[in-house]
């Protein structure tokens, strides 16, 4: 049978076992005072001071001109004279291109000779008609007297009657030849192509020689900016957004082309209908734009912020500083803070060593030693 250790023995290991636990906590917590100090060295400060704080939302749009006119033909025929190209400034009325005019020319032509010849057929209608009716009260007053047979009179009647319907009919036959050759000399000015206002040609999609067929739809000739000094970004603004965005709102933009200059407009209509784009919402903004330097041109690509609100004068405090968090934050939540919960733990674990009294005055006195340096440094 093992003889039992003498207490003396058991008294050393234990003290051993105890001394060993107080130099580790002891490392633990130099190590722990070290990183504190070395993370506290890194920390960045920022001052709070007074300015303007602006909210604004992102969105893109394309430039456009406030109003864009599409020039057409009424009429079919080959294309004689292009006297507009791109970029051209050109007044309200300005002849942009001639079609050919002879087959109007010859339409009008043709319709004069066949009013001339209606006005004739009238003249002559209106001649058996005076004579028919001379015949028909001759006939008519010796009917009276029955010295006419009844029969004749009634031939009378109906040749005088149908004379007049000839007359009618010649007299509208020079109506129809008149609105006929009214309706070719309207082609005729058709020919003239003419700009219904002032602007700048944007496009132009004809060529001398040409020919333009006018049927169900007008073709496009020219298409004219009618002014772009005057211009507008048409936004697509997410449907999350939109309920801030309110005409009058500043905006601030830049085109691709001019990534370091800064423009300036203002939102002039919020538009009620939307787009769905990949399950996407967003709806249309008008922004008025200046373009006085005419650096702006129509199509290009704005990158523009909305101001929906601003505050003056107010103190200001980096964003950076209400998100930050200290690495160690979490650890020392967790651990009671700078050596506190390790501290508390310990009393459990004297207790589950069993420690003599000697013993447990030993752990006691390094413990509140532990517990004073846990103090100061929280101090």
């Amino acid at each position: 049978m093992p003889t039992p250790a003498p207490p003396a023995s058991r008294l050393s290991r234990v003290a051993l076992a105890a001394l060993v636990m107080l130099a580790a906590l002891a490392a633990w917590w130099g190590w722990h005072s070290h990183a504190a100090q070395a993370t506290g060295s890194a920390w960045r400060t920022a001052p709070v001071q007074r300015g303007d704080i602006r909210v604004a939302i992102s969105a893109t749009g394309t430039l456009s001109a406030i109003s864009t006119v599409e020039v057409g033909s009424q009429i079919s025929g080959q294309v004689t004279q292009v006297l507009a190209d791109f970029n051209d400034h050109v007044r309200k009325g300005q002849v942009l291109a001639r079609i050919d005019p002879s087959t109007y020319q010859a339409q009008i032509a043709q319709g004069n000779a066949a009013a001339n010849g209606a006005r004739a057929t009238l003249a002559s209608a209106q001649a058996t008609l005076r004579n028919a009716e001379i015949d028909y009260t001759r006939k008519a007053s010796l009917g009276q007297q029955q010295l006419v047979a009844r029969g004749d009179v009634d031939a009378a009647r109906a040749a005088r009657d149908q004379a007049r319907a000839q007359a009618n009919a010649a007299q509208a036959q020079i109506g129809q030849q008149v609105a006929s050759t009214d309706t070719a000399r309207l082609n005729l000015q058709r020919t003239v192509i003419r700009s219904p206002v002032d602007g700048v040609v944007l496009t132009r999609t004809i060529e001398p020689g040409q020919t333009v067929a006018a049927s169900l739809q007008a073709p496009v000739l020219f298409q004219i900016a009618e002014d772009l000094a005057q211009m507008q970004i048409l936004l697509a603004v997410d449907e999350a957004d939109i309920g801030q965005v309110q005409r009058g709102q500043a905006v601030n933009f830049t085109v691709d082309a001019f990534p370091d200059r800064q423009y300036h407009g203002v939102v002039q209509q919020v538009r009620l209908s939307s787009t769905n784009t990949s399950n996407v919402i967003t709806y249309p903004v008008v922004v008025a734009v200046r373009n006085d330097d005419q650096t702006l041109l129509p199509g290009m690509t704005a990158n523009a912020e909305i101001e929906v609100s601003l505050h003056r004068d107010v103190l200001e405090v980096p964003n950076a500083a209400l998100r930050f968090h200290p690495p160690d934050e979490q650890e020392s939540a967790a651990a009671g803070g700078m050596g506190g919960g390790m501290a508390d733990a310990l009393p459990p674990v004297a207790v589950g060593l069993r420690l003599a009294p000697p013993q447990q005055v030993a752990f006691d006195a390094a413990l509140a030693r532990l517990r004073e340096r846990v103090a100061a440094r929280r101090t």
